[in-house]
């Protein structure tokens, strides 16, 4: 399974970035090979609109089975999530990348 965390950094470490579209980076952990990708995303900055689009198009590019992040996305990109079959877990406030693994292992986080 591949996961997808928006991250603040770049290793586990990090903290979840509680912004979908504007997440300065995107970490992808493929658990079948144990490895985690960081995959700059601060080009969204300079953008004034269509963040969340620039960035659920790099997610549809990683083709990941799972989201994991703070808030969430708007509406737009969780239309565009749905037709991607990608789960979208919320409520990583505040966790490290490790953290917010450990706890959607466990059933601790929100399904949206």
């Amino acid at each position: 399974m591949k996961i997808l965390f928006t991250s603040t950094g770049q290793d586990w470490n990090s903290l979840i970035d509680s912004r979908f579209g504007r997440a300065k980076y995107l970490a992808l952990f493929d658990e079948e090979n144990d490895q985690l990708t960081i995959i700059d995303n601060s080009e969204v900055d300079q953008m004034g609109h269509g963040a969340g689009t620039a960035t659920t198009q790099k997610l549809a590019n990683l083709n990941p089975d799972v989201l994991i992040t703070g808030n969430g996305p708007g509406e737009n990109a969780s239309n565009a999530l749905r037709h991607l079959k990608t789960k979208i877990v919320t409520g990583a406030h505040n966790l490290t990348l490790r953290q917010a693994y450990e706890k959607y292992q466990a059933g601790e986080l929100e399904l949206r």
